[in-house]
């Protein structure tokens, strides 16, 4: 599918407007007469005609609400201009190329809902008078600021500018692909830029400001990256969240961040919020992304403009039409220039506990990461990725804009269809969370269980024999993880490094047959011919073990929403297994002692606290939590345990030197008795290693012991009870025996970590994000999940 372009049907519509042009108006907000004659010029070749025109709007206020009351718009009569001059679509870097100008219809019958009602009639002096102030991303609209048309500005300084780069670099190629939407959709760079253009000016159109906050709740989608760009463009604030979010958690994120307008995913979604949320907020207007107009409850929006997202677009591109062309006539209204401190965006935190904040992101936060993630992820234009994390998450939003500055083709997917469309689309790379790689490592174990026995102990003694291959081949290389401070003996390393190239030439013919035999096929069904980027949560070590060995390169890398979010990440020359990699250019990373405050030496464990470009602004409205996240001297406190590798000029760890590691978040850290601190992400990731266990969380309720609530994974415990012959008569299972399998399951996976698991408590339901349990970005929220079973956790300690 392709946009219409600028031009199509021009001599139909210019029959059309032989004698009048149409104008209705979009907003019947207070005062929007004037602001629309402050913002787009009124069809008329004298200036006289242009006051007169002003007057006769302001004077026909009652003829407008009621004509809007009885459900009509009625054709106002506008003198018309002369023929007009082709438009100039782009200045500045791209000017010259001329696009045929769209007819002079300014404003169209069908972008104001029957039901809206009309403003108040606005007097003459105050329509004249009344200005708005208009700002622009600098280089992608180089044209609307004074002297743009000479502007010789190369450099980025607000995140939309990125698009007239990739407009002029890679044109022609494929931007994106979104399969799953209707209507399916494929735009080229070209295209996509020119969507962002008018969707930006449509809604200057309708009356949005600088500054303002347009709360953005949808789900991943080629027209979600416009909207996100085009009210960025504006000098606007999008405020963002996703479909699946709470509608009170969506109602506290629109109140608290004082949003002015909603943008939309689907008439089904807004449906879900119309009854709770509709009649508690004040909205200008309601933009719907996709789907039918007509299938919004009306009863909900009564008086609230509504507007199709095609209906922006065409707004948008007939007042660009109109400003190019009042500029022509020395009507050139003004416009300021982004500022890379502006904030772009309001990212609310997942709230794993307490209630989310809103991070500050400004057009510079963003901006460092566009121009420094490509020593991580070294894109070439025409590499193909797959999206299907929330798009309005800091780390996916980040890694899309800046791998379409290197001209990338990005495929928006599902978890639904993930499995095919990695097959399907075989993309170079996939940015993912933690439990996405985890889920492709249970269904390949799953698909070498079912096989039959002979290929089942083959593959899997195939798979053993690439471990130890990639042990030896660590410690000859050095990138065997220490926090050894003491420097290695010379003599008994050159020992180690002679024995580990003897093991690595035993073992490399059997891995290379594992290659052809195995992994060669897993290849194929999983796509991934460059690398999987994985954050957002912590990536277990079994689960990075298995695609190291197969062949399949998994970076982890290291942020959060308030540092934009990546601070670190492993690179793919230096792929170190257990770590997160060497910070990003222009980033710190100290460790602290948590109770001192102290810079702590390297391998040394303490509190992980940045410094750098991408560090957020603050949080709004929330100077306690922005203050109380920063020290003194500026260093922003992640709130996470870890530790950084120490140097050594030889070694076996002597590629490691710098590189972070993670153990936990601090206030995940439960402290015993004893004084001991557990931190129980080591124990949860080993004991996730089971088949039996689908979810499991730690908890240490009465500071002695430990415990855990488990949800089990129905389907292999019956399995397993099969196997065992436990089940009952009746073909089920007793709850005692459910239990004592899950715990000789933790004890066994658990055996090596360095405190074990006392009492257990077996739950049905599973955390997910519907139930509150799991964050949008599929991280489980312990405050909830130990809120809702605090009586029965009090129990089981009892």
């Amino acid at each position: 599918m392709r946009p219409p372009r600028p031009g199509e049907g021009h001599e139909a519509a210019r029959r059309d407007t032989a004698t009048s042009a149409h104008l209705s108006c979009p907003s019947p907000m207070p005062g929007v007469v004037a602001l629309y004659r402050s913002r787009l010029p009124i069809y008329s070749s004298r200036a006289s005609e242009a006051n007169e025109m002003s007057l006769w709007i302001a004077g026909t206020g009652a003829m407008l609400a009621a004509s809007a009351s009885s459900g009509q718009m009625a054709g106002l009569c506008v003198p018309r201009r002369s023929p007009t001059p082709p438009l100039l679509a782009r200045r500045g870097r791209g000017r010259g190329r001329l696009l045929p100008r769209r007819p002079a219809t300014l404003l169209r019958r069908d972008l104001r809902p029957a039901a809206a009602a009309s403003p108040p009639p606005q007097s003459a002096g105050s329509a004249i008078e009344h200005q708005v102030r208009k700002k622009c991303s600098p280089l992608l609209e180089s044209a609307l600021l004074p002297g743009g048309s000479d502007s010789t500005l190369h450099e980025w300084k607000a995140v939309p500018d990125i698009w007239r780069t990739a407009a002029e670099k890679y044109a022609d190629l494929v931007a994106v692909v979104d399969p799953y939407h209707e209507p399916p959709t494929e735009w080229t760079y070209t295209q996509l830029e020119q969507e962002i253009l008018d969707f930006s000016q449509g809604l200057r159109a309708i009356g949005v400001a600088p500054d303002e906050k347009l709360a953005l709740f949808a789900d991943n989608s080629c027209r979600w990256l416009v909207a996100d760009q085009g009210i960025m463009a504006t000098g606007a604030i999008n405020v963002v969240r996703g479909t699946r979010s709470s509608d009170e958690e969506l109602f506290q994120i629109y109140t608290h961040s004082e949003s002015i307008a909603l943008v939309v995913d689907s008439p089904q979604f807004f449906n879900r919020l119309a009854e709770s949320f509709m009649s508690r907020i004040n909205t200008r207007f309601i933009v719907l992304l996709w789907g039918d107009k007509s299938c919004i409850d009306s009863q909900a929006i009564k008086d609230i403009p509504l507007y199709g997202y095609k209906d922006i677009i065409e707004l948008g591109r007939e007042s660009r039409n109109a400003l190019f062309l009042s500029d022509e006539q020395g009507q050139q209204d003004v416009f300021e220039s982004i500022s890379p401190e502006d904030v772009a965006t309001l990212i609310y935190t997942s709230g794993t506990s307490g209630t989310p904040k809103g991070v500050m992101l400004t057009h510079r936060n963003l901006l460092h990461q566009i121009n420094n993630l490509w020593e991580i992820v070294p894109a070439e234009p025409g590499d193909r990725f797959l999206s299907m994390l929330p798009t309005w998450h800091a780390y996916e939003r980040a890694c899309e804009y800046f791998i379409f500055s290197y001209g990338i083709q990005q495929v928006y997917t599902t978890v639904k269809y993930l499995k095919e469309d990695l097959q399907r689309y075989q993309p170079q790379y996939i940015i993912s969370v933690p439990l996405v790689y985890e889920t492709l490592y249970i269904s390949i174990h799953r698909q070498i269980s079912s096989s039959s026995a002979a290929r089942k102990i083959i593959a899997l003694s195939l798979i053993k024999i690439s471990f130890l291959y990639m042990e030896a081949k660590k410690i000859y290389e050095g990138t065997v993880l220490s926090n050894n401070l003491v420097k290695p003996s010379v003599i008994a390393y050159m020992m180690k490094w002679l024995w580990a190239r003897l093991v690595a030439a035993f073992l490399w013919p059997l891995h290379n047959l594992a290659k052809i035999l195995v992994y060669k096929k897993i290849h194929s069904a999983i796509g991934i011919s460059k690398a999987g980027i994985s954050g957002g949560g912590s990536l277990p070590m079994h689960v990075d073990k298995f695609f190291e060995a197969i062949g399949i390169k998994v970076q982890n890398g290291y942020g959060l929403t308030e540092t934009s979010p990546v601070v670190a990440a492993r690179r793919p020359f230096c792929n170190v297994l257990g770590t997160v990699g060497h910070p990003i250019k222009h980033t710190e990373i100290k460790i602290f002692d948590i109770e001192t405050g102290e810079v702590l030496p390297d391998g040394s464990k303490g509190i992980v606290k940045i410094k750098g470009p991408q560090v957020m602004k603050g949080y709004y409205k929330n100077p306690s939590a922005t203050n109380e996240a920063f020290d003194q001297e500026g260093w922003f406190s992640t709130g996470d345990v870890g530790w950084i590798v120490p140097h050594h000029a030889m070694g076996p760890s002597r590629q490691c030197g710098g590189m972070i590691v993670l153990e936990g978040r601090a206030k995940d850290t439960i402290v015993l008795s004893t004084g001991e601190n557990v931190e129980p992400a080591e124990i949860e990731e080993a004991a996730s290693r089971s088949t039996l266990i689908n979810q499991i969380v730690v908890i240490g309720q009465d500071q002695r012991r430990l415990g855990a609530i488990i949800v089990p994974n129905n389907d292999e415990v019956l399995a397993e009870a099969k196997r065992k012959s436990i089940l009952g008569e009746d073909g089920e299972l007793a709850k005692d025996k459910v239990m004592n399998m899950l715990y000789d399951e933790l004890r066994t996976w658990t055996a090596h970590c360095s405190f074990r698991v006392g009492p257990i408590l077996v739950v049905d339901e599973p955390f997910t994000i519907d139930n509150g349990l799991m964050t949008p970005t599929m991280k489980i929220r312990r405050d909830k999940v130990t809120d809702k079973y605090r009586r029965e956790i009090e129990a089981l300690f009892k």
